[in-house]
């Protein structure tokens, strides 16, 4: 059976191209990070599986999130809703895989060695519920297209920090990367504020959600990492 393409008018193809040249620039800064370290021999292929099976998986939603946003540029929105259901099992992989990974590395001490690691439990679980948050409401609203993509895009982009993380001077910006990363991340949200103010004439609410979750999981990184149980639940993982 041949696959049925829906075509769109104009603006909408427009609006499809932008999230396609995002979910394209997404990528190339996954692999950019990612592969940087590989580069420079701070990753390697002899690290512990799990930290394997956790770049799989990161590596897996960036691919995921730049496939459907070529099935909606190319119109094919039956697979991308079909692919959509394998989306949401994914996401959740991805904060059982987080949450586990992060642990793993403290009690096998593979944490930075210029973060508290306090301090990192805290960032990178902040930063597992932050991209879960958006994503599952994007997943929500999915039959509000505009709604669903922007949240979708804001989800990823906070998912995106550790790849930018690798991508900055980490040793010399110790715990104030996150806000560092923060930024860079602005600057790919200011991107979809700026096209919405040129194409819409106003500024689409979803990405006031993105930065403000965004912000928000920076902001409560140190007072989380100073509250008694978490530190004795941090202290625990280390031995």
């Amino acid at each position: 059976m041949a696959t049925i393409l829906t075509p769109a008018p104009a603006g909408i193809d427009r609006e499809r191209t932008f999230f396609l040249a995002m979910a394209i620039a997404i990528a190339v800064t996954a692999v950019g990070g990612f592969g940087f370290f590989i580069v420079i021999g701070q990753s390697s292929f002899g690290a512990p599986w799990w930290v394997h099976v956790h770049a799989l998986t990161m590596m897996g939603w960036v691919t995921l999130y730049l496939v459907q946003n070529l099935l909606v540029w190319q119109g094919n929105l039956a697979l991308h809703r079909r692919l959509g259901m394998v989306g949401a099992a994914w996401s959740v992989w991805m904060v059982l895989v987080g949450f586990t990974v992060t642990a793993l590395s403290l009690a096998a001490g593979r944490a930075p060695p210029f973060f508290d690691p306090v301090f990192f439990l805290a960032m990178d679980w902040l930063n597992i519920l932050a991209f879960a948050g958006l994503v599952w409401a994007g997943i929500r609203l999915r039959r509000r297209t505009d709604w669903h993509r922007r949240l979708m895009l804001g989800g990823t982009l906070v998912a995106l920090g550790p790849a930018w993380g690798r991508l900055l001077p980490l040793p010399l910006l110790g715990e104030s990367v996150v806000w560092w990363i923060a930024g860079v991340l602005l600057l790919y949200f200011a991107a979809g504020m700026i096209y919405d103010w040129r194409t819409r004439g106003r500024v689409h609410p979803a990405y006031r959600w993105g930065v403000g979750v965004m912000l928000a999981f920076v902001l409560l990184i140190r007072p989380l990492a100073g509250f008694p149980p978490f530190v004795a639940l941090a202290r625990s993982i280390t031995g």
